[in-house]
């Protein structure tokens, strides 16, 4: 009977040093033997979306010591192909920069439970390893609006989208609400591309909107705003940009630009993930994480900047935006 007592408390003692030791060897894994990928729909040198998570990518490898690689250029049709593949092949992490890729992530994952699937902008989860992570971009649009609001000198603007998807009308709701603090009568013509890599559309589309009077210019559509950018620059007027520094593009035309750190914001996520962190639902990051700035130029007054500074503290401390998603239909 003793001996029995003794041989359960050892068979205990043992579960228990094994069980405190696989966490352990969890732990000891070094970041390079993560295997992690980042899908992109665009080339990493659209100068917007892509580029400015690819430079996530590169944060990741040179700052946490991962081994993240990257696939340019994946089209819808690809999406779910893409997504199994690397599930296939037993890769850790699949991160995916855009809305787009929701349905897709979110049906193939169940089929690869060990796989965790992380879609950037991501508005779904629906499974344990689906951990998608989500900007707050009407943050930055808010931002944005201000400027636009108080660089208008006639008070009408152009606002444009990639696709009319939620969060999208969500941001320019944001952006047209915030113009309206500088230009109180403020009138915008409001459009969608259907596309994010359509550079001449683009064009053509704030060409249209510059000949109706709109003398300030805000495109969040990829490649497309390029294009209004050119357009921008050609007629004369104004333009803010938005997800990744523009100013550079063309000097005296982008007035200002509310960019993303997607530097620190991959690093956030990867970072959690690699710790067993990233949780399985939306993981929403902003202002108050220090992801969203904003880059102005000389066109923009130090008064204009400070109306900025003060939004930003009320956004970081939660006193603004709270009700943002909830805007009235007026502005749709």
């Amino acid at each position: 009977m003793k001996l029995s007592k003794v041989l359960v408390v050892l068979m205990l003692a043992a579960c228990l040093a094994i069980s405190a030791f696989v966490p352990a060897m969890a732990a000891d894994r070094k970041p390079g033997e993560f295997k992690i990928v980042l899908l992109l729909p665009g080339p990493i040198n659209d100068q917007s979306w892509n580029a400015t998570n690819y430079s996530g990518l590169v944060a990741c490898n040179e700052d946490l010591g991962t081994r993240m690689e990257y696939v340019e250029n994946v089209q819808a049709s690809d999406f779910e192909s893409t997504f199994r593949n690397y599930g296939e092949r037993g890769y850790d992490l699949v991160m995916a920069a855009g809305t787009q890729f929701d349905e897709a992530a979110n049906r193939v994952a169940p089929n690869y439970p060990d796989t965790t699937y992380c879609v950037v902008n991501g508005m779904v989860s629906s499974g344990p390893n689906v951990r998608p992570i989500l900007p707050k971009e009407y943050e930055g649009s808010y931002l944005a609006g201000i400027v636009a609001g108080y660089t208008t000198k006639n008070g009408k603007i152009g606002i444009a989208g990639g696709f009319p998807n939620k969060l999208m009308i969500r941001l320019l709701n944001t952006y047209e609400y915030a113009a309206r603090i500088g230009s109180p009568e403020l009138k915008a013509i409001r459009a969608y591309a259907n596309s994010w890599s359509d550079v001449a559309l683009g064009k053509q589309m704030a060409s249209s909107m510059i000949d109706k009077g709109a003398d300030v210019l805000f495109f969040y559509a990829n490649q497309v705003g390029l294009g209004a950018i050119q357009a921008a620059k050609e007629k004369g007027v104004k333009f803010v940009g938005f997800a990744s520094n523009q100013n550079d593009i063309a000097p005296g035309t982008v007035v200002a630009s509310v960019f993303f750190d997607f530097a620190e914001m991959y690093k956030w996520a990867v970072s959690n993930f690699m710790e067993g962190k990233l949780e399985p639902k939306v993981n929403e990051v902003g202002v108050a994480e220090g992801i969203v700035k904003v880059a102005f130029s000389d066109e923009v007054s130090e008064e204009v900047k400070g109306y900025v500074k003060q939004a930003e503290e009320a956004i970081a401390t939660g006193t603004l935006l709270k009700f943002a998603s909830q805007f009235p239909e007026s502005l749709q």
